[in-house]
């Protein structure tokens, strides 16, 4: 750190001087009467266009996107080559796990024998997102500079005191330790620069270069010396007289570099020293800035454009009992008669879209353990209104994408199991199955692709009409409901039972994962162009079979499918996909064995995309005596059985880990080896160390080793947030290597998909929508004192809104409004008091935060407290 000793009669300027990131917790604490905050962004990078040409013949080039928070890259898209538009369509979506300034998108151009250069970044503020929610919108590529590449925050405290000498008066400045710098090509060498500027003057000092870390000590003080005699009556001085409200101290962070482009800029502050006052002190944090008219001038039309749609939310959750009433009234839903004059289904009617209220709504059912009776009953409601049999299910109505949310959900491992290894096939073997004569090549064979296309399309029907037995067991719940539903309605068609339940498998569930294997995490990315083909004539065959539409070639509009559909125009068929809409109806006991068994896979595959990642960065634990415990770059893998590491993807594991011996998985404290996205595998005689590549990935990994090893008999309690080093544990200083943990484990939630969810956020989001929406249920009410009035043409303006007993959903949008109003009430007073204690300049409150100035002044205009 920086530091100096406060010597008597000197007149001294302290600087203290830290940089970090808080942290946001991943789950919502349960104290009472805090509020925590909680982020997801769903980003989809679309494409770029007018990429710049590579200046050589080719000009081609291949791109790539990275997703970044801050600097810390957390998603990257394929490389598409040779193209200067370039379209990636991939979609990522992850709950933040930290706070961030800036969301940003670099496009890279990859080089194979140097350094992938950059072309140009896209950076959207924190506080700007919502301006961009849920539409396409087009950035303007920006210049990459190192000058403008600045994270992290930095403590200033200020001190001014005055002593009179022979000669002039003396200032002195001294700082403390920076920390959470940013990593630089995998590492930091940092040192500080401190200048004291002036009209005439421009003093600077720097600090020695602290080699491989990015929370470096520095330890050193700093003497500036200020004259200012017109603060007092005598005037004997001979010197020349200086206003120290002219000058101003600038901090300034750099990496040291052995390279020939010089040391990297990373970051500073600028702050006049009037900011002292009379009192002669200043204490507050800063955001670090970006150097002033740094980097080179280049003209931003020049760098091209990036298409992206980014959809961001951010819920403040309360603890438990403020949701108790408006949970209630939803978890009731099921039970209310008429079901349209429920809670959830109202929900359902005020949204612009049907999608925002089935996900929370499915998600805080299934925490409930509710899930069925509630889709139970409005798919009931849904059918009885239905007229032609041919039509069940196939609009978009709050019970199809209720199901739909349901499938995503639980049937993820079913998923993957069944289609990943077919679809991996066909994505490595890139054999043409193009069948339509337009688009044919001229080196291709019709007949040829017709046969790899049925060759296909047989292999995923057969895996599909045999993988019954796997399905999940709330799926199959939710289906015998269809059935039987759908029966009871549709007596006289036999084969309704049957479409019930085959329009969600194989139209809504197994056909957009064929189309789309990437949006359901059987692939990493989008697939080529030739393969993206192949899947979408798989996906149109198996949507058709699945159908049991009387006229089959009916449903093609292409004259070369309806051809190749007579390959399938067999008995054998519809009856495979009426046998596998039985097979989902096996009594509970009976799928209750591959339900045990797929249990772990589950949570595997709905928390993560892959059970693989790219190399992370392992420490060494000690297995021999005389073995040098340092840092290695290896591959991990996580199945069912065990968790290993490998020196490179393919060969044999080096270290074998058995699920049943993982004792705890927690985070490590950035102070144990200065390096961050630190966690811990705690073994019964050891931990592994690991460093993952990001802080979304570091936060995935924690929560799929957790809940693999939930059940584990021997499961720790307690842990050390730090690690055994020098003899004691860095943590609670105890010397043992074997001394029980100091802090309480964090996992406690079962590998299960009702107990995955944290009800409370899902309640904040749905209170969220009817704020959002709330003209709307002014406006159903309306509607239902209209339609117990009139019963004709008058009512066409609430035409929109199902309402089959006006006065039940009338008592039901009062019981809404009170609760959504107290709850609006809570959220008033907790802002009212939090901006009354909330500190401009503090920690969570940096100077420079916009976002929060934003805060600051729609709370001025709506309260009377001042900071």
């Amino acid at each position: 750190m920086f530091s100096v000793l406060i010597t008597k009669s000197l007149i001294s300027v302290c600087l203290n001087k830290h940089i970090a990131i808080a942290n946001i917790s991943a789950h919502k604490k349960t104290t009472h009467h805090i509020l925590l905050l909680s982020l997801f962004a769903f980003l989809c990078s679309g494409e770029a266009k007018n990429i710049p040409p590579y200046p050589g013949p080719n000009k081609m080039r291949d791109c790539y996107c990275t997703v970044n928070l801050d600097q810390e890259e957390v998603f990257r898209t394929k490389i598409v080559e040779k193209s200067l538009c370039p379209f990636y369509g991939e979609d990522f979506y992850c709950e933040i796990p930290r706070s961030f300034r800036h969301l940003s998108f670099y496009i890279f151009d990859r080089d194979v024998f140097r350094r992938d250069s950059s072309i140009g970044k896209v950076a959207v503020k924190k506080e700007d997102l919502q301006k961009y929610h849920g539409k396409d919108t087009w950035f303007q590529l920006q210049p990459v500079s190192a000058d403008s590449e600045v994270q992290g925050k930095v403590h200033l405290e200020l001190r001014l005191s005055e002593v009179i000498t022979d000669s002039c008066i003396h200032t002195h400045i001294y700082t403390h330790s920076p920390r959470g710098l940013p990593i630089v090509n995998g590492q930091c060498d940092p040192y500080a620069a401190v200048s004291l500027l002036g009209p005439s003057r421009s003093d600077a000092k720097k600090t020695k270069v602290k080699r491989k870390t990015n929370n470096p000590q520095f330890d050193e003080v700093f003497y500036f010396e200020v004259t200012r005699p017109l603060s007092y009556t005598r005037r004997q001085f001979d010197v020349e007289e200086e206003d120290v409200d002219k000058l101003a101290l600038r901090v300034d962070l750099w990496n040291a570099s052995n390279l020939k482009f010089g040391d990297e800029f990373l970051g500073g502050v600028r702050v006049p020293l009037r900011v002292l006052g009379q009192a002669g002190v200043h204490d507050a944090w800063y955001f670090l800035l970006p150097r002033e008219n740094g980097g080179k001038s280049v003209k931003v039309e020049d760098l091209g454009s990036l298409r992206l749609n980014i959809v961001y939310t951010e819920d403040h959750v309360f603890p438990t009992e403020y949701y108790t009433p408006l949970r209630q009234l939803l978890l009731h839903s099921a039970k209310v008669e008429p079901v349209s004059a429920s809670t959830a289904h109202i929900l359902g009617e005020v949204c612009r879209e049907k999608q925002e209220a089935a996900i929370p709504l499915v998600r805080l059912f299934l925490h409930c353990g509710e899930i069925v009776p509630f889709i139970s009953a409005i798919a009931h409601a849904e059918v009885n209104r239905t007229q032609d049999p041919n039509t069940i299910f196939r609009g978009n109505s709050l019970t199809s994408k209720c199901i739909d949310e349901t499938m995503k959900l639980a049937g993820m491992h079913y998923l993957q199991v069944t289609l990943k290894p077919i679809i991996d096939e066909i994505c490595t073997e890139h054999k043409s199955c193009e069948i339509d004569p337009v688009k044919l090549k001229e080196s291709e064979n019709l007949e040829t692709n017709r046969e790899n296309l049925r060759h296909y399309v047989d292999r995923i029907f057969n895996v599909i009409t045999t993988s019954g037995v796997r399905c999940p067991t709330v799926m199959c719940d939710i289906f015998f409901s269809l059935r039987e539903s759908a029966a009871t309605r549709f007596q006289v068609d036999q084969d309704v039972r049957y479409t019930a339940v085959s329009s969600f498998i194989f139209l809504r569930f197994f056909a957009p994962a064929i189309l789309s294997p990437n949006l359901f995490h059987l692939r990493p990315h989008h697939p080529d162009p030739t393969t993206s083909r192949t899947l979408t004539l798989i996906s149109k065959t198996i949507q058709t079979l699945g159908s049991l539409a009387k006229s089959k070639s009916a449903n093609f509009k292409e004259s070369y499918m309806a051809a190749f559909y007579d390959y399938f125009n067999e008995q054998k068929y519809a009856d495979a996909v009426k046998n596998v809409s039985v097979l989902v109806f096996f009594p509970i006991n009976l799928r209750q064995s591959v339900d045990t068994l797929s249990n772990i896979l589950f949570v595997l595959y709905h928390l993560k995309r892959s059970a693989e990642v790219e190399f992370m960065i392992k420490r060494a634990q000690g297995r021999k005596r005389f073995g040098m415990k340092n840092f290695k770059k290896r591959w991990f893998r996580l199945t069912n059985h065990e968790f290993t590491y490998h020196k490179t993807k393919g060969e044999g594991a080096l270290c074998s880990i058995p699920i049943e011996n993982i004792l705890a998985v927690e985070k490590l404290e950035e102070e144990s080896f200065k390096m961050k996205n630190m966690f811990q595998v705690i073994q019964p005689e050891r931990a592994l160390y690991i460093q993952a590549n990001n802080c979304v990935e570091a936060r995935d990994w924690i929560d799929i080793l957790t809940k693999v090893s939930q059940c584990n008999r021997k499961r720790l309690s307690t842990y050390h947030p730090s690690a055994y080093l020098n003899g004691h544990w860095l943590c609670c200083k105890l010397s043992a290597d074997t001394a029980p943990g100091c802090t309480p484990c964090t996992g406690g939630l079962p590998a299960n998909i009702q107990l995955d969810v944290d009800g409370d956020r899902e309640t904040e989001r749905i209170y969220s929508l009817f704020c959002t929406y709330m003209t709307k249920l002014i406006k159903m009410q309306e509607a239902c004192g209209s339609k117990s009035v009139y019963d004709g043409p008058e009512q066409e303006e609430y035409s929109s809104f199902v309402i089959d007993d006006p006065q039940e959903t009338y008592k039901t949008l009062k019981q809404i409004v009170s609760a959504v109003q107290t709850l609006e009430q809570q959220h008033t007073k907790y802002k009212r008091d939090k901006f009354k204690k909330t500190k401009i300049g503090s920690q969570e409150h940096p100077i420079g935060d916009k976002s929060f100035q934003c805060y600051i002044r729609q709370q001025s205009e709506s309260s009377t407290y001042s900071i």
